[in-house]
């Protein structure tokens, strides 16, 4: 939801003018906004980091904009130096693309956090760095300062957010990125935003926008359906019809995995009992933890242990 309406350059820019300082937003040509492709958060932190990469002129150069969203429950300590990580890691790409320039584009990190809690971590590079207080300002110059700038939800309510210049669907996928997690009263809280939710409606393309955020809410909140439904009823014939048609391919899709799943785990099984029978007839009766050890077992596990069985002389041999 974050990185299709946010990715929009319009949606963006409505959130931009919204955070930046003034100064910096004024510098910064926000019409011209364009949206560059690719993800530089690492693999093993993307269930926890979604990331958006944006060009704009400032003050006639060209620069980007790296906005970060922080999905986790908790404060990362580590952001300042995560985000410099990624920092470096948009300016390697430039580099590559613009081999012969001697001088490096402007990069201005925004951080979103939607954390329930508000964000007590460091925003400065320079902050995670193992100082003493009294260590003197000529020490720190030669030290890396690197900030970037948040803008934490937690701390942002129903009113200053309504007061944002933001567009319907930007406006949303903040409150519901806030509010939606685990709330069971989520249908009764959206009927105060009804306005917003009817106008993405009446936007262009904005079938789909809704269609992403009902996916959301339908994915990550909790209200009990019939309220959900009632809500959609009661904002038009479009929105119930993007209400049942997500619910029912969500509900398709969790059919679906749970017939695989049962598929995969039927044929683990099935690998694990010839495994056992092959094992009986090669070496006799077996210990009663091997076969709880076989049952266990991966299907990668199971395939190497049968192919031992061919090989091997004793039974440590199949499980070394």
């Amino acid at each position: 939801m974050f990185r299709r309406i946010l990715g929009e350059p319009e949606n963006a820019a409505s959130q931009l003018r919204a955070v930046l300082p003034p100064d910096l937003a004024d510098s910064l040509d926000l019409d011209h906004l364009t949206r560059v492709s690719g993800s530089f958060v690492d693999t093993n932190l993307r269930w926890r980091h979604s990331d958006l990469l944006f060009t704009a002129p400032l003050d006639g150069h060209d620069s980007f904009i790296y906005v970060l969203v922080e999905h986790q429950s908790s404060t990362d300590t580590l952001m300042p130096f995560r985000m410099l990580h990624y920092i470096v890691r948009i300016w390697d790409r430039y580099l590559k693309q613009h081999p012969d320039t001697t001088r490096l584009p402007a990069i201005i990190p925004l951080v979103v956090n939607h954390n329930r809690r508000p964000w007590t971590g460091p925003t400065d590079v320079i902050d995670l760095i193992n100082l003493r207080p009294d260590t003197t300002e000529v020490t720190r110059a030669y030290l890396p300062q690197f900030q970037f700038l948040l803008d934490d939800l937690a701390r942002v309510d129903e009113q200053t957010l309504r007061a944002r210049p933001l567009t319907p669907p930007t406006r949303m996928t903040l409150l519901l990125l806030k509010t939606a997690p685990g709330n069971t009263s989520l249908a009764d809280d959206l009927r105060r935003w009804a306005d917003d939710l009817r106008a993405i409606l009446n936007r262009p393309n904005g079938k789909d926008d809704f269609l992403s955020l009902v996916t959301y809410i339908e994915s990550v909140g909790e209200a009990p359906t019939d309220e959900l439904h009632d809500l959609f009823i009661q904002l038009g014939p479009e929105a119930e019809e993007a209400y049942v048609t997500t619910a029912e391919m969500l509900r398709a899709e969790g059919e679906a995995r749970g017939k695989a799943e049962g598929k995969a785990e039927g044929k683990a099984e099935g690998r694990a009992e010839a495994l056992v029978q092959l094992l009986n007839l090669k070496f006799g009766p077996l210990p009663h933890n091997t076969e709880d050890m076989v049952h266990a077992a991966t299907t990668d596990q199971l395939a190497t242990w049968t192919a031992r069985v061919l090989t091997a002389d004793t039974l440590e041999d199949v499980f070394r």
